[in-house]
């Protein structure tokens, strides 16, 4: 009889991760609190203790997990097997990319550790099992197609005002100043940086490799430092 080879404990628990962008922070029901509650009853209801609970207040889910400061301490409390779970409202409190969620989950299926989301049109998904890693699949491709869609829209009426001359608030977008009146006129220096941008993504290069290249023209952001790679979407997207 062959010798039994015994792995190590399997970590129990799991980590509650909780976000909101800026924009959502006093937005009804997908407050940090509001969510941080739903989760606890949500594991009180399943048996499921509770090991952490990290927050990322005014962070965007387009960013990776790994490179915000709350995700990338829900991935070290997986790496330290400090929990076997992770659990989270909805999809899009954790990703927007389905790449990004794909990748990461698949990580997670490796070291036994699933993902629950708690608000799934009044059930939950958990993906341990087939049909849970097979629903995280088409809800990672529906997250990211609609953040895709929001930020086209947007887009697109931007562009429709700065068109117009309206100032749109905030910061006048890169490549127009805003006049005394509120309007807004080009900046033709930093126009021909966008039209270098533009010329270079159509080109076929990365966002990295056109950062680098207007680095090497001596182009920098207005904050006089190197332009980076969001940065870079930002100037190219509308074109």
């Amino acid at each position: 009889m062959g010798k039994r080879t015994t792995s190590k404990t399997k970590a129990t628990g799991a980590v509650a991760y909780v976000r909101v962008s800026t924009e959502e922070q006093a937005t009804e029901g997908v407050s940090l609190d509001a969510q941080e509650q739903r989760i606890r009853a949500y594991c009180a209801m399943r048996g499921i203790e509770l090991a952490a609970v990290v927050i990322d207040a005014g962070v965007s889910a387009g960013k990776p997990l790994a490179s915000r400061d709350g995700g990338a301490r829900v991935l070290d409390v997986i790496r330290r097997k400090q929990a076997g779970a992770v659990v989270a409202l909805k999809l899009d409190r954790l990703f927007r990319n389905a790449a990004d969620c794909l990748a990461t989950v698949e990580g997670w299926d490796r070291a036994g550790v699933s993902l629950h989301l708690v608000d799934m049109g009044g059930t939950s998904v958990n993906t341990s099992s087939a049909m849970g890693r097979f629903f995280l699949t088409v809800m990672a491709g529906a997250a990211e197609m609609e953040r895709n869609q929001i930020r086209e829209r947007t887009s697109m009426a931007m562009q429709h005002k700065i068109s117009r001359g309206e100032y749109t608030g905030g910061k006048a977008p890169y490549g127009f100043d805003v006049q005394p009146d509120g309007t807004l006129t080009r900046n033709d220096v930093e126009q021909s940086v966008l039209a270098i941008a533009r010329e270079l993504r159509a080109a076929g290069l990365s966002l990295r490799a056109v950062a680098a290249d207007l680095a090497k023209r001596g182009h920098t952001s207005r904050a006089g430092k190197p332009f980076v790679p969001c940065q870079i979407t930002k100037m190219t997207e509308a074109a």
